[in-house]
């Protein structure tokens, strides 16, 4: 958990980590959080199978051991603990990057209670249940990232179907995971700030 150093009530954001667990990243991700004024929560999911190694050379295989409905809950109960945190608005936002973008999507179908979520080159909820979403959404994607962009279609006509609030934003040229600054392959400096600056300002205009 991460605070400003000023002030004694924020509104909240949830952060949650990419396949590779609570790595020093999304940690700095959620500092970062904190530094543009929220009470910035990184969960880490694998807290069920004994946490995040330091060693994430076969992370994947713990991840494989997480029991998906529980973990969905896990996060949702996250959204009820910032909500009544003394140090918490009672205004909750959740953001997450590829393993946790899809995270951020379910719970935005499970928690009544959360009041904006970015997702960013998430797995997207099933049709069926974007009914269910409460939030407004903002949905960051990368234009080289077709497994994932192959899901976006179907998720937008839900949206609009269902009269939800959304925006889509496709960042042409970057890859999966373009955010994560400590991957040099990856990262893309153009599409993170310009994705970062909209997450924000979303969450400081939602979460007010």
């Amino acid at each position: 958990m991460a605070m400003p150093k000023k002030g004694k009530k924020f509104p909240a954001v949830i952060v949650i980590h990419e396949n590779r667990g609570l790595v020093p990243h999304i940690q700095e991700v959620t500092r970062r959080m904190a530094r543009e004024g929220f009470l910035a929560l990184a969960p880490d999911a694998l807290s069920p199978v004994g946490g995040t190694p330091e060693d994430i050379s076969n992370v994947g295989q713990l991840f494989q051991k997480l029991v998906p409905e529980q973990t969905t809950k896990n996060f949702v109960a996250a959204v009820k603990y910032l909500e009544t945190n003394p140090k918490s608005t009672g205004k909750v936002g959740c953001t997450g990057f590829c393993w946790g973008g899809a995270m951020t999507n379910q719970v935005a179908v499970n928690s009544p209670d959360l009041d904006a979520a970015v997702p960013y080159y998430g797995s997207v909820p099933k049709p069926e249940d974007v009914a269910r979403i409460k939030a407004p959404v903002m949905a960051h994607y990368a234009g080289n990232d077709e497994r994932i962009n192959a899901g976006i279609p179907a998720f937008e006509e839900a949206l609009k179907k269902n009269n939800k609030e959304y925006q889509i934003f496709m960042y042409e040229g970057a890859g999966h995971a373009f955010n994560n600054d400590s991957n040099a392959e990856r990262y893309n400096e153009q599409a993170a700030k310009l994705a970062w600056g909209r997450t924000i300002a979303f969450f400081k205009d939602k979460l007010k």
